[in-house]
């Protein structure tokens, strides 16, 4: 694994984000003459990505990585250790490395589910281990490995990002 840490301090995987931060998306601009950073400017391909936004969160509460949050985005969301996850906790060893669980999160239906993945690791919603899709509520406490979560959402009954405000 490849940590970097950017001029603002963030640490990130750069082989997954390359050298733009996936926190602050800036990168450092390099004077020509003396190779050090001599300021921030966002890259042309960030005023041009689209936008995933979050339909809500997993917090770490227990394990390797407490206080840590992992973005839920609309559709599926694999979850594991590898750099190839759209979640990806690492620190806990017992979490598979690909598609130990999915998160996802349908707008049709303003629900979000976990599915178990297809690796052998278990998977357990509010201490009961999943086999089928199991509709995930607020405040839901989602055990993988060594560490659980509990699940806030944003997107559902009272807001989606379609709806017009």
């Amino acid at each position: 694994m490849s940590l970097t840490r950017c001029p603002s301090g963030h640490v990130y995987n750069s082989i997954r984000y390359g050298n733009t931060c996936p926190y602050c998306k800036m990168k450092s601009q390099e004077n020509e003459e003396s190779g050090k950073p001599i300021g921030f400017e966002p890259p042309v391909e960030l005023l041009q990505e689209e936008v995933k936004p979050v339909c809500g969160w997993l917090v770490c509460i227990a394990g390797a990585r407490v206080g840590m949050d992992y973005k839920i985005h609309s559709g599926k969301n694999f979850v594991g250790r590898g750099d190839d996850m759209d979640i990806q906790i690492i620190g806990d060893n017992e979490i598979n490395r690909r598609n130990h669980a999915v998160v996802v999160y349908d707008p049709k239906k303003r629900s979000t589910v976990l599915l178990p993945g297809d690796s052998e690791g278990l998977v357990y919603l509010n201490e009961e281990a999943v086999y089928i899709p199991s509709d995930i509520k607020p405040y839901d406490t989602i055990e993988l490995g060594k560490s659980r979560f509990l699940f806030i959402p944003l997107c559902g009954d009272n807001f989606e990002w379609n709806d017009k405000t």
